[in-house]
């Protein structure tokens, strides 16, 4: 059976003008300028560049001239005329003729300066400055050169050595298999190879520089290191019988030296304890990446560009808001004129399809570009805002630059500051960078939980963990201190903290357990 019924439901909806607030309250300095540009290229009643105040107050000033004098005509030509003309517009003019006219007409009332964003801190004297890029051969240029001084007899000699070349990954090792790389000359080069050519050529290839490069793990690439420091000319014999130790370690012992069982290992080989530590200093002088000291092809170099800017001013804080990338812009002054034109050309009679499509295009380009212009203006209060709190809740830190000075501070301490919700506290301290004198910071380092002393007094976890790091630099590598040395340590300082919390905040400072801090 049907029937209909009459219910009432709240739901909230988020507009358009806030989701595109959002994403950009997530995104960096380092990229809202590509954003700027992307919106830029849309959106053709958007424009880039310096407006003056001054433009806006002349055109404003036209404005209200021309009102005027429309006004003193309108008077002269009598009040019955003008009723009369005015009934008989009602009456012809539909709906969306109206609709259509009320914009044009609220539009140009509008404050146009008020849609106008200027970037806080931006003048002719600031310069628009480019990170430098480095130009170098990559990794994969360099063994590409190396190939020609190989001495091939056919040309499909020189295509099996660039394929394990192009196998190699951007660390300098070679981790596809033998049948992988048949498999590609096959389909890519149309060559047909065995497997002994692969591992000949791979031998030849293991020569290269950096030495290590083509290995297919990480013993292997020491044992290749170790093989070119050998056969070097200037390496002395009393190197090389350390070498020697360094090779038959990495060959044979490989887990051992792994997992520091320095002990077992002066056992097995019979070696005095500066003997061994010889040998282990000079594995640790090798590179686990060959390719570590070359560019990349695939990994880029990032800059971190700063979002807010702290300054020390003898004893007062500034903070300012990085606006390099941040462009001026305002509402393109072509679109403004055709809707001028439009005024005058619809106004007093019945507008034309196209007239109506053009209107109604102009109308929503010009919304986005203010929708667009707003929400910048909004990103850029609210961040000011939430940093503003943040450097005043944690003030004794950037006075001093002691991290032991970090309060506690959760992202709710400061939504409750600023009346945002947390959730745009998080956004705004996701990705986000602070330049301070003491270097640049992440801003959601600065969030940290609460740990209760003895005294009671609560204190960030950051301090805990400064202090855990100075205990542990500071120990005596030959019997470096454990979990519960550790915790028992930081109690005498006056922290409440169990062993499992040490060891979470140790593995949080990516710190190794005691047994692989061991030096000899």
């Amino acid at each position: 059976m049907l029937k209909q019924q009459l219910t009432q439901k709240l739901q909230q909806k988020l507009s358009p003008q806030q989701i595109q607030l959002m994403k950009l309250l997530q995104i960096p300095t380092a990229i809202l300028d590509q954003r700027i540009q992307e919106e830029l290229e849309s959106n053709p009643a958007l424009e880039e560049g310096e407006t003056l105040e001054e433009e806006f107050m002349e055109m404003n000033r036209t404005e209200d001239s021309k009102a005027e004098e429309d006004q003193s005509e309108r008077e002269g030509e009598g009040e019955s005329e003008g009723e009369v003309d005015d009934l008989e517009r009602e009456e012809t003019m539909p709906e969306e003729e109206v609709l259509l006219d009320d914009y044009l007409n609220d539009y140009m009332d509008d404050d146009e300066a008020s849609y106008k964003y200027q970037a806080e801190g931006s003048g002719q004297e600031e310069e628009n400055k480019t990170l430098p890029v480095a130009v170098e051969d990559t990794f994969h240029e360099y063994l590409e050169t190396q190939i020609g001084m190989l001495d091939f007899k056919e040309e499909r000699e020189r295509i099996i050595a660039r394929q394990i070349v192009g196998s190699i990954d951007d660390d300098g090792y070679l981790r596809r298999e033998n049948d992988a790389i048949l498999d590609d000359l096959v389909f890519s080069q149309n060559v047909s190879a065995r497997p002994e050519e692969i591992e000949y050529w791979l031998a030849k290839i293991q020569r290269f520089d950096p030495p290590g490069v083509g290995a297919r793990n990480l013993q292997e690439s020491l044992l290749l290191q170790i093989e070119h420091k050998m056969t070097r000319s200037d390496t002395s014999f009393d190197e090389r019988l350390i070498l020697a130790i360094s090779r038959k370690i990495i060959a044979n012992y490989f887990d051992e030296f792994t997992k520091k069982h320095y002990p077992r290992l002066q056992r097995q080989l019979n070696l005095t304890e500066d003997e061994l530590k010889e040998a282990i200093d000079e594995i640790l002088k090798l590179n686990p990446k060959p390719a570590s000291g070359h560019v990349s092809n695939s990994r880029s170099t990032h800059y971190i560009v700063p979002d807010f800017i702290i300054i020390n001013n003898d004893g007062e804080l500034e903070l300012s808001l990085n606006t390099r990338n941040a462009p001026d812009l305002h509402i393109n002054n072509h679109y403004r004129d055709m809707l001028r034109s439009y005024k005058h050309t619809v106004n007093g009679r019945r507008a034309t399809n196209k007239e109506k499509e053009a209107i109604l295009f102009i109308k929503q380009k010009i919304d986005s570009a203010k929708w667009f212009i707003d929400a910048i203006r909004q990103r850029q209060q609210t961040m000011f805002n939430t940093m503003y709190a943040i450097m005043n809740y944690q003030y004794e830190y950037f006075i001093s630059g002691d991290q032991k000075r970090l309060r506690p501070m959760i992202l709710k301490d400061i939504a409750d500051i600023t009346g945002l919700d947390i959730s745009t506290v998080s956004r705004v301290a996701n990705s986000k960078f602070v330049q301070t004198e003491f270097g640049t910071k992440r801003l959601k380092d600065f969030f940290s939980e609460s740990l209760q002393t003895q005294d009671g007094e609560e204190v960030s976890t950051l301090e805990v963990k400064k202090i855990l790091t100075d205990i542990i630099s500071a120990e005596n590598k030959r019997k470096p201190l454990s979990d519960e040395k550790l915790k028992s340590m930081l109690m005498k300082k006056g922290y409440n903290i169990a062993r499992r919390t040490v060891a979470k905040y140790r593995e949080q400072l990516n710190i190794s357990v005691a047994r692989l801090r061991k030096e000899l």
